[in-house]
């Protein structure tokens, strides 16, 4: 999977709400009610990645989560990074 140019990146993240283009990566903080809903939805995230075969790089500290993506065997952002972020967005969107 190739890696995407900026104009491409900045195309895929303008349907992506909050979503931000920093240091090859794509990335975006999230808040939740508290620990266990952001734990919950780390566990649903990591599934979906597992199943991928495509694994963010994130931090949790108690309500907030902030993840980054990028496909390092391509040097930076690809397609496979644009779909685990919609993917994202779904199910924290049903959180």
């Amino acid at each position: 999977m190739a890696k995407l140019s900026n104009e491409e990146i900045q195309q895929a993240l303008s349907t992506l709400d909050g979503w931000s283009f920093k240091n090859n990566n794509i990335e975006k903080q999230f808040q939740f009610r508290d620990f266990v809903e952001a734990f919950g939805t780390m566990t649903r995230i990591a599934i979906l990645a597992e199943k991928m075969n495509h694994h963010p790089e994130w931090t949790n500290v108690y309500n907030k989560l902030s993840i980054k993506l990028s496909t390092h065997d391509e040097g930076g952002v690809t397609e496979k990074d644009i779909e685990l972020a919609k993917q994202i967005e779904s199910i924290v969107g049903k959180t």
